[in-house]
C-alpha cells in the first residue's frame, strides 16, 4: 500500500498536494464527524447496552484527528512539496513525525479513557469483573510505557542503551519504591484471593471498618460510617487480617442480650421477644428470630434474642430500634429488667471521738481504741465494772478534790 501511495504522490505537484491536504484533512474529518459517526450514535441509543454508547463517545475524537493528521502526513510524504518549497528533512521534522507523534498521544489517552470508563460502567455488575479496577489501572501503566517507548522510537532515539542505565536505575528505584512495589502486588494478590470487591464492607484487625470504595495500585479506600474515607496501603491489607462482612452474602446476624427477673414466665417473655424481632422491618423473617437463654446470671436470667439484617450497615440501627421495643413492651407486659443491686454493712468500732481526743490531749493525755492513755503511759478504760473497784488507778482518776 506504501508502494501505491508513493507512486499516486510522485505525480502531485505543489499546489495539488496541498489540496490533497485540505480535502482529505477537512472533508475527511467533516464527513466522519457528520455523517459516519452520527449514524453510529444513533444506532448505539437504540441497544440495551451502554457500552457502545461509550466505545463510540471516546473513539470519536482520535477518529476525527487522525483524519486531520493523515492530510498533513501526505503533505510531508509528497516529493514535489520536498523539490519545490520545503526541504524533505525540515517536512519530516515538523510534519511528518509531529503528525504521527500527536496521533499516537490522542489514541493513547482514548484508550485509556476508553477502558477506564468500560472499567466503571462494568465494575459492579458481579464477582466476574470483581479485577476490574486493578485492571484498570494495570492498562494506565501500560499505555503511558507503550506511549512513550514508541514516541522514542519514531523520533530516532535508541531505547537499547537507555535499558543499561535503567538497569542500575532500577536497582535504586526498586529500594527507593519497594513500598509502591509490595503494595502493587499486594493489590494483585487481594485479588486472587477473592479477599473483598467494591461496596464490600470490611473490619480490619486494626480497628478500622468502613465500605470498599475504591481499590487502587497503591491503596484501597474504605468509607467509615462517620462519613471518613480511610486510605490502607494494599501491602498492609494482604498482611493484615480482613472480616468481610458482605461475604459469602449481605445477611448479618444480630444479638440483643437481655436480662429478665427470676421467677419471670419465660414463655411469654420469649413470645414477646420473638413477635418485636418479627415487627421490626429492619428485620429478616427468614431465618425467624429466636430467644435462647444463655445463662443463669447472678441478678437475672441472661437471654440473647437473634436475628438477622440484610446487610451489615443496618445492624447498628436494628440493635437500636428493638432495644427500644424491648423496653416499650416489657414496661406494657408488666415484666422487670433487673439491674444489680448490692448491700454494704459498716461494723463500727468502738473508737474514742473528736470531743473525747480533745479532752484527753487538753490533759495531757492519749486517745487509744478502747479508751484513753495518760501522760505517763497508763492506759484505762472508761468503762467503770467490778474488776476496776479495787483498781487504785482509777481512784487516782477520778479523784474528787
Amino acid at each position: 500500500m506504501s508502494q501505491h501511495l508513493a507512486t499516486f504522490l510522485s505525480g502531485l505537484s505543489a499546489i495539488e498536494a496541498t489540496a490533497l491536504v485540505i480535502v482529505v484533512s477537512v472533508g475527511g474529518a467533516f464527513v466522519m464527524e457528520a455523517v459516519v459517526l452520527r449514524v453510529l450514535f444513533n444506532y448505539t441509543k437504540k441497544t440495551e447496552t451502554t457500552l457502545d454508547n461509550i466505545v463510540v463517545s471516546e473513539l470519536r475524537l482520535p477518529i476525527v484527528v487522525s483524519i486531520i493528521l493523515f492530510g498533513f502526513y501526505l503533505f510531508s510524504e509528497t516529493p514535489a512539496v520536498g523539490e519545490t518549497l520545503i526541504p524533505p528533512e525540515t517536512l519530516s521534522t515538523f510534519f511528518g513525525r509531529p503528525s504521527i507523534s500527536i496521533g499516537i498521544v490522542v489514541w493513547a489517552w482514548a484508550l485509556n479513557r476508553l477502558v477506564n470508563r468500560l472499567v466503571e460502567a462494568v465494575k459492579d455488575r458481579g464477582s466476574r469483573y470483581d479485577f476490574a479496577p486493578v485492571f484498570s489501572n494495570i492498562w494506565t501503566l501500560v499505555v503511558s510505557l507503550g506511549t512513550i517507548g514508541t514516541l522514542l522510537y519514531i523520533w530516532g532515539i535508541e531505547i537499547t542503551p537507555l535499558f543499561a542505565g535503567a538497569g542500575i536505575a532500577g536497582i535504586a528505584v526498586g529500594f527507593a519504591a519497594k513500598d509502591t512495589v509490595a503494595n502493587f502486588f499486594g493489590g494483585i494478590a487481594l485479588y486472587f484471593d477473592d479477599t473483598y470487591k467494591i461496596g464490600d464492607y470490611v473490619v480490619l484487625d486494626s480497628g478500622e471498618a468502613g465500605t470498599v470504595v475504591k481499590v487502587g495500585i497503591r491503596s484501597t479506600t474504605l468509607l467509615t460510617r462517620d462519613e471518613l474515607l480511610v486510605t490502607v496501603p494494599n501491602s498492609v491489607l494482604n498482611a493484615a487480617k480482613i472480616i468481610n462482612e458482605s461475604a459469602p452474602n449481605r445477611r448479618r446476624r444480630v444479638k440483643v442480650p437481655i436480662g429478665v427477673a427470676y421467677g419471670t414466665d419465660i414463655d411469654e417473655f420469649e413470645e414477646i421477644l420473638v413477635q418485636l424481632a418479627l415487627d421490626e422491618p429492619l428485620v429478616l423473617d427468614s431465618p425467624r428470630p429466636r430467644a435462647r437463654l444463655r445463662r443463669f446470671g447472678p441478678d437475672a436470667l441472661e437471654y440473647e434474642l437473634v436475628c438477622w439484617v440484610n446487610s451489615p450497615l443496618k445492624r447498628g440501627k436494628a440493635v437500636h430500634n428493638v432495644n427500644r421495643e424491648i423496653y416499650k413492651r416489657l414496661n406494657r407486659a408488666g415484666i422487670g429488667i433487673p439491674f444489680p443491686q448490692r448491700d454494704v454493712h459498716v461494723n463500727r468500732e468502738s473508737v474514742a471521738t473528736p470531743r473525747e481526743q480533745a479532752v484527753a490531749e487538753a490533759n495531757g493525755e492519749a486517745a487509744t481504741e478502747n479508751g484513753t492513755r495518760d501522760s505517763n503511759g497508763n492506759e484505762w478504760d472508761e468503762t467503770f465494772d467490778a474488776e476496776d473497784a479495787d483498781d487504785g488507778f482509777y481512784d487516782d482518776a477520778f479523784d474528787d478534790e
